[in-house]
């Protein structure tokens, strides 16, 4: 079944949403005072060289400083200004390929994530509509999406008899296409290097080239993507497509349509109650059983559980059954989340060594229609699989959320009943210390109504302890585990 794009345009945002089968799959936001650096091309400086990381930081103009590690830098590039033309050679010591203070052309190929900075690559690439140029090689490469052998050796026939620099990979897209649309490709990316290259010589900003804006890149991007509809709710922006596919994916454009409706167009498919969920630990499934899902900074962890699910069988059989169906859960919500990195997932353990490859193979299955890179590298002996998915961009949650001023990033507050143990000890630290006449203790609502209510026992026991008056006041604005004991 085809999928659909609605897209939503504000001033300030820009969003896209695929929808395949009636379901969000992917979801993808872009604020326009904050746009994703993934692809832009800089002239950087290199600020500092780290030998013990074999890495550099560089400076293209952000607020921390961008990272380039030695292996993402090509020695025949720019950054070998005594030997421009230089051939590849096996890669040095940091210190032999950089310097401090040394100007550079680098690709972003990470958006900074958290409080790393963005991550960089001297071997530049640039992405068309059928193509990626590589400027820095003389490769030619084909996507290992297109499996028939015969079309591979096609296309690489076509594209070796184009004379020029520079190294290209086919994508997808390309499969089927004739000379003339390739031809149309490569010249145009050419062009676009030489005046990116022109652009070295004579600007001072950091900037040489700027990746598409959002609706335009997701459009490049799904070319050779099965669409049946491009809904766009803004004139001016489905004006800007229209010309946008005219000279870059024809193919597109009759499946563009303006959206004029009084409904928000997010409301067709109920995306923005799947945004919401999406930020969610917790994934129900339709059995009963339900997915935990925990981002940190080295890891996702995906957990799964029966829940309410009890089968018809046997155990095993619930068992089996409720890690199938996990399986495509776990491919959508890693696509609709942005999960990346490494992702260690808990299936629940089962007896059957049959029934774990064939929940592997539903894993692989359902995970073939993400277009970012995966690779499952099986169970572990403590029985998790452990997969990697290529990450790029800040996850949904990155995006939309931040940190918790409540528990600063722990994801728990500590309870009534510990904070109301926590001030009678601090009560007790403070009278062997100072000599005080009573003690007043301001505290949050729910720990001064214990206090007063379940915990006013002990601390009537309390007072006689330090014999001395304790008196309880409410502050409204505390949080739970925020209190002051005050001396008088």
């Amino acid at each position: 079944m085809s999928g659909e794009l609605l897209i939503n345009v504000t001033p300030s945002e820009s969003r896209v949403a695929l929808i395949e089968n009636g379901l969000l799959q992917e979801i993808h936001v872009e604020r326009h005072t904050k746009r994703g650096l993934v692809g832009n091309i800089y002239r950087g400086k290199v600020s500092r060289v780290l030998p013990g990381m074999q890495a550099a930081f560089v400076d293209i103009g952000l607020e921390r400083a961008a990272f380039l590690h030695a292996s993402d830098i090509a020695m025949h590039q720019e950054i070998a200004e005594e030997v421009p033309d230089a051939p590849p050679i096996e890669k040095k010591d940091i210190r032999e390929l950089v310097r401090d203070g040394q100007n550079i052309v680098v690709q972003v190929v990470k958006d900074p994530i958290g409080t790393k900075g963005a991550r960089l690559t001297t071997d530049i690439t640039i992405p068309s509509r059928y193509l990626v140029f590589m400027p820095s090689v003389t490769h030619i490469g084909v996507s290992q999406r297109i499996e028939d052998e015969q079309e591979r050796e096609r296309l690489r026939e076509l594209m070796s008899e184009l004379e020029g620099d520079g190294g290209f990979i086919l994508r997808t897209a390309a499969e089927g296409v004739g000379e003339s649309e390739l031809v149309q490709d490569a010249k145009f990316l050419r062009r676009l290097w030489s005046k990116i290259q022109e652009r070295t010589k004579r600007r001072k900003s950091y900037v040489l080239y700027e990746d598409l804006p959002l609706a335009r890149r997701v459009l490049r991007d799904f070319v050779g993507t099965d669409l049946g509809l491009i809904r766009i709710d803004s004139k001016l922006a489905f004006q800007e497509l229209e010309q946008f596919t005219d000279e870059y994916a024809p193919e597109f454009k009759q499946l563009l349509e303006y959206y004029p409706g009084e409904r928000p167009i997010f409301d067709l498919y109920d995306v923005e109650n799947e945004v919401q969920r999406a930020l969610e630990r917790r994934v129900d499934l339709k059995s009963g059983g339900y997915l935990i899902i925990d981002q940190t900074e080295a890891m996702t962890t995906v957990d799964i559980n029966t829940g309410a699910f009890v089968g018809h069988r046997n155990l095993e059989e619930t068992i089996f059954n409720t890690n199938i169906e996990a399986t495509q859960a776990i491919a959508r919500q890693l696509r609709l989340r942005n999960l990346g990195g490494i992702i260690i997932i808990d299936f629940i353990d089962m007896i059957e060594p049959n029934h774990q490859r064939r929940v592997l193979q539903n894993l692989e299955v359902a995970l073939n229609k993400d277009r970012a890179k995966t690779k499952i590298h099986g169970f572990t002996e403590l029985g998790l699989v452990e997969m990697t998915r290529k990450r790029t961009r800040e996850s949904l949650e990155h995006i939309l959320c931040g940190e918790c001023p409540v528990c600063k990033g722990r994801g728990s507050v500590k309870t009534v009943e510990t904070v109301c143990f926590e001030i009678m000890r601090e009560i007790v630290r403070v009278n062997r210390a100072y000599d005080a006449d009573k003690f007043v203790v301001y505290a949050a609502p729910s720990v001064a109504d214990a206090l007063m209510d379940e915990e006013s026992h002990v601390l009537a026991e309390l007072e006689l302890f330090v014999s001395k008056q304790i008196k309880v006041q409410t502050e409204t604005l505390y949080n739970q585990d925020n209190y002051d004991v005050v001396m008088m």
